[in-house]
Order: C-alpha cells, then structure tokens, then sequence
C-alpha cells in the first residue's frame, strides 16, 4: 500500500510506523532492555559530538563508493540483521533484500527471520549478502544453517556473540509477545523435529522462552574456532564493546568486527555503540575492518562513525519503518534519504570521497565547553 504522505527524513518513518503497525509488532521492533537507558544513549551519543568542517575544497564531485571484506558497496551504509521482519510487511525480509540491492549495499539476514535464507537469495541474486547466526546448543543446527548460507552464495557469516541469553524487553513481557500465528520462523522449518517442536512453543510463549531452549549460554572464544575450521566465509563478529574482546575476537580469526550493543536490547547500560567505538579502533589498528550499529538515523550520524574509524555502519530499525510504510518501495526509500544525506554532509564538510573523512572532523561536544 502506498502512501501519500511527504517523507523526508529517517523520523518520518518510525512515527508512520507507530501509528499504523499492530501494537505488539511496533513495540517488539522499537524497544531496548529493561529501563532503556541504552536505547536512548545510542542516539544522543551521536548529538554530543561535534563536526568541524573544512572549507573551499572544491566539492563539486563526490563519491560515496567503498567496499566491504572486498566487495564493492555504493555508500557505507548496510542493513543490519533484524528478526521477523514480515511483522512489519508480508514481504518481509524479501522486500529488505531487493531494496538493498537495488541501491547497491549489503543485506545481512537474521537467523531468526520469517523467510528463509534460500528465499532471499531467490529474491536478490545478484545482491549482496550476509547471513547473521548465533551459535545453538546444537551444534548440528549452527552446522547446517552454515551451509546453506554458503550455497546460497551469502559471501559472510556475521556471528552475534552478545546474546548467550536474551535481555529483558519490558514491553515484550507486557505484551507477551509472540510470532504472530500466520508467520513462522522459516530458517528452522527444515531442521530436526526439536526445533520444530520449539517454533510451536515459540508461538504459545514468547521468545524468550524459544530463546532459551535454542541459545546456549556456555559459548567461548573456542566456538569462534570452531565455526572458523567448518568454513570458508569470513567471520565478522558482532556485538564487542570493549578492546579487551576485540583482540580476543582478532585472535581467534574475525575477518572484521561490528562494534554494537544489539539495538541496546540485550544489557542496559553499556555505552552507545559510538562512545566504545574509537577504543576499538585504536585497539585493532588497522588489523581488520570495524563497522558499527545503533542509534544511526541521518547522514551526520553516517559522517561522525566514519570520521572515528567505522569502515561502515548498518541500520537496522529504519528498515523496519521503511517496510511498515510501503514495502520494499519504503525501504529503498530510506537508503536512499540516508545516501542523500551523507552525500550532502560530506560536501558540506569538505569531503569528496570517503578517504577525506578523517578523525580530525568530528570531537567531542566537550571541546568547545572550554570556551
């Protein structure tokens, strides 16, 4: 369904969103853990710092282009993994898919996905894609949805290593939130009668519960070798925080790192993803690529991470908006606000192509209170 409302910024789109789509879904989608302190820190994180453009540059050609663990992407800006996402469109993660390839970027499926990795790599052959995975109890599980990323030519397994439990959404345990019954969770529909039995559970009960049956809390830097030797594809893991695990993580055989907080869905009161990212930076100097997610609404976001060394950084929730709002048309859409915006901010602060942006263009809203 189309809309005829004028959508100008990535805003829009989530206030759409939260008007229009079911109650349960919005809230399911929008929420961070417990008392969301994270949540909101991950967008004014990026408020509290500063740009200090250069000026007389000579701007009149820019371009935005970059690549990532060698593939080439029209503009830093990837969509991150999110669950369930045909609770905001029946297309689903089809429609994100097409909208990622039709502006030239990186679509990463979540595991827990309401289509299949074979039906994205249908929808978008030529696109390209992650495919994120936790690490199950049952190794097998791991095993095989592993393999058939690869079949399917997704050209990265993106390991989210944050989540041995799931964090509380409060508005989750208000709601009690469940799939919706006409959906399901179609990366399990093929594997072994135990997970098939869980999405049942899954539907009576809430993730949590599914969660906790799937995920296995007794995880180490160990299994990260484990994936390593059963694959080829090159491992970005997600969810570090801290440069104590980003080596660990450069030890055991990341091909990159995704500095995030998970949404801030999983502990409250760690730092906005952006606040940890220069540790990190410093930390790995250079070793492998560092990407970054949360709180990213509008190009100057987009700037200030790349400015702190992020070589590109996904959005998640937005897309999620763009879908509520008309389906893979919504999506393309906000791709296409978010490049705009980058594009306009690079050339109004002195940047022709992404290797202009540098660490002395942003600081720290600090600097100034000296004055």
């Amino acid at each position: 369904m189309a809309h005829q409302m004028c959508m100008v910024c990535l805003d829009d789109f989530e206030n759409f969103a939260a008007k229009h789509l079911n109650k349960k879904a919005f809230d399911y989608y929008r929420s961070g853990a417990n008392q969301e302190q994270t949540l909101r820190e991950n967008i004014e994180a990026f408020r509290r710092l500063k740009l200090r453009p250069r000026f007389l540059r000579n701007v009149s050609c820019r371009d935005l282009s970059t690549t990532i663990l060698g593939q080439p992407i029209s503009f830093p800006v990837g969509v991150a993994p999110t669950a369930m996402q045909k609770m905001a469109h029946p297309d689903g993660e089809v429609a994100t898919a097409r909208a990622a390839a039709a502006v030239g970027t990186v679509m990463t499926l979540s595991t827990i996905a309401t289509s299949s990795i074979e039906e994205v790599a249908e929808a978008n052959p030529n696109g390209l894609r992650w495919f994120q995975l936790y690490i199950y109890r049952d190794r097998k599980v791991t095993e095989e949805l592993v393999r058939r990323a690869e079949k399917a030519e997704y050209r990265a397994l993106v390991l989210t290593v944050d989540t041995p439990v799931f964090g509380l959404r409060l508005a989750d345990a208000r709601n009690k939130f469940s799939l919706p019954r006409h959906l399901r969770m179609a990366n399990f529909e093929k594997l072994d009668i135990k997970s098939n039995r869980v999405q049942e559970a899954e539907k009576e009960s809430g993730l949590n519960e599914y969660a906790a049956s799937l995920f296995d809390p007794s995880i180490t830097w160990k299994d990260l070798s484990w994936l390593k030797r059963i694959t080829k594809l090159p491992l970005v893991v997600k969810g570090i925080l801290t440069a104590e695990d980003a080596m660990l993580a450069l030890e055991h055989g990341a091909s990159a790192i995704l500095v995030s907080n998970h949404g801030a869905r999983q502990l409250d009161g760690v730092p906005a993803s952006v606040e940890v990212l220069p540790e990190i930076v410093q930390a790995v100097y250079g070793r492998c690529e560092i990407y970054l997610d949360g709180g990213v609404r509008t190009g100057t976001d987009v700037l200030k991470a790349l400015a702190l060394g992020a070589r590109a950084v996904f959005v998640g929730r937005p897309l999620l908006w763009g879908l509520a709002y008309n389906g893979e048309q919504g999506a393309i859409q906000v791709l296409q606000i978010l490049k705009k915006e980058l594009d306009l901010a690079m050339a109004l602060a002195g940047c022709c192509r992404i290797s202009d942006i540098t660490s002395a263009l942003v600081v720290k809203s600090t600097f100034y209170s000296k004055l």
